[in-house]
């Protein structure tokens, strides 16, 4: 890496550091170093590339476009927009068959607010003490992982809803479970408590990723779409990581045979490039736009990314994906349990499909911090050995790895990845005395 980086880039990801070598190439489920050593791709770039890296049809789609039609006034319509917000519409129940088009997961989480405040002429949003949903102003506020010291107020009337984190139980019935159903009321008399009478709607994923890997208890979330018809509120699901087939269903959301008044989505729809979508019923883009809603941005609707987003569809289905993520998923998960039953610092294995969280316990050995320092000396020995892993260290928890490899990833390369976390607990056990 050239010496004088560090004199010109800002460092934005807190204290995580940066990869210590350029990346100079990526294909498939690979990215390649500027030296020459190839790192097994498990977090999908950042968590996007569902198609892995390069994949020949996003090329031939990204070359082709470019040339032809890349970017229009956002007034303008092109044949690929039209496209896809028709193919998307028709890859979700009624009534999801509005669409728009953007970038990122945090401005469409930030149009989908924008709506829902609009429509409901309400202002509260609640969402997971555990959350994600970007950095821009409203998507920040909902966002209680990380990044709210420092910078001043956040937007009016937001609300922490208790995570229903199975392994770290808060509130539990007879048997020592978690008792979520008692944990979402209290969460909801909190809330009713603390509201002015301006609840708008409740952001949530449906598997928490950067909370640690959290999936919601089967029933929960049709229970939380209750809460939220009780008090007029609209559910908003974001499916930045969980949508198009990742976890073994086109989206989450299906797995509980709920359907949410908002759906987003981003990362995966562009599978490594800028695009994201907001969909939603008939019914509440009327009222949107009977009161002029606004969000007009310098890439909504652009014809180059709606290509690749159509090309991604038509990956996901020819190779059918979904099943792909289902068999890969359970196989993955098979041997991260293997890893767990020869390792005592692994506490927990869950998620679903090719969204996986495995986490690490140390706290009763080395002391506070200890999972933390665990999961830094097993990631630093993943890099070493050639797989590229994240972990996730909050307040509370173990060090959670994320793991979300391309759904084109084969059989072999999964095991070749388990494998080299076997290796790298191995070794970061001894080093840390646990």
């Amino acid at each position: 890496m050239p010496l004088d980086f560090e004199r010109h880039l800002i460092r934005y990801s807190g204290h995580a550091p940066f990869i210590p070598e350029l990346i100079v190439r990526a294909e498939g489920t690979s990215v390649f170093t500027e030296s020459g050593r190839e790192l097994l791709d498990f977090t999908s770039g950042q968590m996007s590339a569902i198609l892995g890296h390069s994949h020949p049809d996003i090329v031939a789609t990204v070359r082709a476009q470019i040339a032809h039609l890349d970017h229009l006034y956002s007034g303008m319509l092109s044949e690929p927009v039209v496209e896809l917000v028709g193919r998307l519409a028709g890859t979700v129940p009624d009534p999801l068959d509005k669409v728009l088009l953007l970038t990122t997961g945090a401005e469409a989480n930030e149009a989908a607010l924008r709506m829902a405040k609009l429509v409901t002429g309400r202002h509260e949003v609640v969402s997971f003490a555990r959350s994600w949903h970007g950095m821009t102003q409203g998507a920040a506020s909902a966002t209680y992982s990380a990044g709210r010291d420092g910078y001043g107020p956040a937007a009016p009337g937001n609300f922490a809803l208790p995570v229903p984190n199975r392994y770290h139980p808060d509130i539990v019935d007879t048997d020592g479970a978690l008792d979520w159903r008692r944990q979402l009321d209290l969460g909801f008399d909190l809330i009713d408590a603390q509201s002015v009478g301006s609840l708008a709607a409740c952001l949530v994923e449906p598997i928490l990723s950067s909370g640690g890997i959290i999936e919601l208890p089967p029933g929960y979330l049709a229970a939380l779409a209750r809460k939220c018809r009780e008090r007029d509120m609209l559910l908003i699901l974001d499916e930045a990581q969980t949508g198009l087939c990742r976890t073994g269903d086109w989206y989450a959301f299906q797995h509980d045979g709920v359907v949410p008044d908002i759906l987003v989505l981003s990362k995966t729809l562009g599978a490594g490039l800028p695009l994201a979508a907001v969909l939603t019923s008939q019914e509440i883009e009327q009222r949107a736009h009977d009161r002029r809603f606004l969000f007009f941005t310098t890439h909504a609707n652009d014809p180059l990314p709606a290509a690749v987003g159509n090309t991604v569809l038509d990956v996901l289905h020819r190779d059918r994906l979904d099943e792909q993520a289902r068999v890969l998923g359970t196989k993955l998960r098979d041997d991260l349990e293997e890893l767990a039953k020869r390792h005592d610092v692994v506490g927990d294995v869950r998620g679903r499909g090719l969204l996986l969280g495995m986490e690490l316990v140390g706290d009763h050995v080395l002391g506070p911090g200890g999972a933390d320092r665990l999961g830094a000396a097993v990631t630093r020995r993943c890099f070493e050995l050639g797989l590229h892993m994240n972990i996730v260290q909050l307040p509370g928890l173990g060090g959670v790895f994320r793991i979300a490899p391309p759904l084109t990833a084969t059989a072999d390369e999964l095991t070749r990845g388990a494998a080299i976390l076997d290796e790298a607990l191995t070794h970061a056990a001894r080093e840390t005395g646990t």
